[in-house]
């Protein structure tokens, strides 16, 4: 299973993605210095989404024996991700001036990007499989003429 590198990358952007159930997503500072935190699973919406993304990677990397379908699942993934990612942009947006992000906001990027370079490979490697059979059948048909 650990042997191809997209499966490396599907398991780095789970590890993120999981890490952000624990994880702060703010901190807002009041007038009287006290720090309040916001976690993602405190936020329906951002548990709803971490969810369905640890659910959409965990499918992607079980699925290392059928590429096709690792691919599709890992481009699902990396979509729901990206759109993680501007969900979280948005509320950025909306409360810059009042709360302090953590780092771990990214993390949706980064694993939309892992998503997208493990579907490449595991096209990549479901072709090579493919023009090996090609290949194979195309000598055995010449080997029987």
């Amino acid at each position: 299973m650990w042997q191809r590198i997209q499966t490396l990358y599907l398991g780095i952007a789970t590890a993120m993605i999981f890490s952000m159930f624990f994880c702060t997503f703010a901190t807002i500072i009041g007038p009287d210095s006290a720090e309040i935190t916001i976690a993602y699973r405190e936020k329906l919406s951002y548990l709803t989404l971490l969810i369905m993304l640890i659910t959409a990677h965990i499918a992607a990397t079980a699925s290392f024996k059928v590429f096709f379908l690792q691919a599709r699942v890992s481009i699902i993934a990396g979509l729901l991700a990206f759109g993680f990612q501007i969900w979280i942009g948005i509320d950025i947006i909306r409360n810059m001036n009042e709360m302090s992000f953590s780092f771990t906001a990214l993390f949706p990027l980064a694993a939309g990007v892992l998503d997208f370079m493990a579907a490449k490979r595991s096209m990549v490697d479901e072709m090579t499989v493919m023009a090996v059979r090609s290949t194979r059948k195309s000598r055995k048909k010449k080997s029987r003429i």
